[in-house]
């Protein structure tokens, strides 16, 4: 099981040159990628997201390459298009506030695009490409590898969770048979306050349909099968958070219910605990691929 919640960086040095990988991830609903490359490599963008899309399945991932170069591929050449239309924008700012400081050159050659790669060798530019590309495993590695330490952390606060509401869903089925003997006295005492003698027959039929209205013994079942469902999924090999959040919100209905049909503080007390404790697996369950 992983969580959605990592970060890794891996450091990588070449003939020319030095490189990082840099990869943090967040819960979110679907794999979403964003990306941070430099400009000149821009193009290995395609091929970074299909070796995401290979190793993970949900999560909101951001990837950032830093690159290093001791040997210069090729010479340095301005875009004429680019420094054209940065000119033009800083003339008119300057047209409209006179008072503007002139503009440093050297900080127009900073403006994304302004400079580029000039012809250089192409075995070398494909050499380092494939150096960076086949980096990039290794850091997704990392990653995962901080995914699944941070997901066995959250399986076994699930585990935890499963175990306290068992042991509620038990207290529950023990009280079951007091609290209709409770209810039945009750109910046969009520009627003794309006009538001189109990029409034992009317009785039982009251006391049936009393019975029907408190048993809770589907709502106990239901949630002993879910948290046997979720012991099961918390064992796959797949991605389950959405099998898990579906499950919650399965365990929480029927915990719903077990409070509604509640005829006594004590079961009207386990079903509070009850959603307090799915509620909290829950939000653990946000962080799970």
């Amino acid at each position: 099981m992983k969580s959605m919640t990592a970060f890794a960086r891996t450091q990588h040095t070449a003939d020319w040159g030095s490189f990082s990988w840099e990869i943090r991830s967040v819960n979110q609903r679907f794999l979403e990628t964003y990306f941070k490359l430099p400009d000149n490599l821009r193009h290995l963008e395609m091929a970074t997201r299909e070796q995401l899309k290979a190793a993970l399945q949900r999560g909101k991932v951001e990837v950032t390459l830093k690159v290093h170069e001791t040997q210069q591929a090729g010479s340095l050449e301005i875009n004429p298009a680019v420094l054209a239309a940065l000119s033009q924008a800083v003339s008119q700012v300057q047209q409209a506030l006179p008072e503007a400081t002139h503009v440093n050159p050297l900080e127009m050659l900073n403006w994304p695009g302004v400079l580029q790669s000039g012809p250089g060798n192409d075995q070398d530019e494909t050499q380092r490409e494939n150096d960076i590309l086949r980096a990039l495993p290794s850091a997704i590695s990392a990653l995962n590898a901080h995914r699944e330490r941070e997901g066995a952390v959250l399986a076994e606060i699930i585990r935890q969770r499963c175990q306290a509401i068992e042991q509620l869903v038990e207290q529950a089925q023990q009280l079951l048979p007091e609290i209709i003997a409770g209810q039945t006295e009750k109910l046969r005492q009520r009627i003794l306050t309006l009538l001189d003698e109990v029409d034992e027959m009317r009785l039982h039929q009251e006391v049936a349909i009393l019975a029907q209205k408190l048993d809770v013994q589907e709502e106990l079942d239901r949630l002993r099968t879910h948290l046997l469902e979720v012991t099961h999924t918390l064992k796959s090999k797949e991605a389950i958070g959405r099998r898990l959040d579906f499950l919650m919100q399965e365990l929480n209905r029927e915990a719903n219910t077990l409070g509604s049909k509640s005829a006594d503080s004590r079961t009207s007390q386990i079903s509070v605990e009850l959603k307090v404790l799915i509620e909290q697996m829950r939000e653990q369950v946000q962080n799970i691929e």
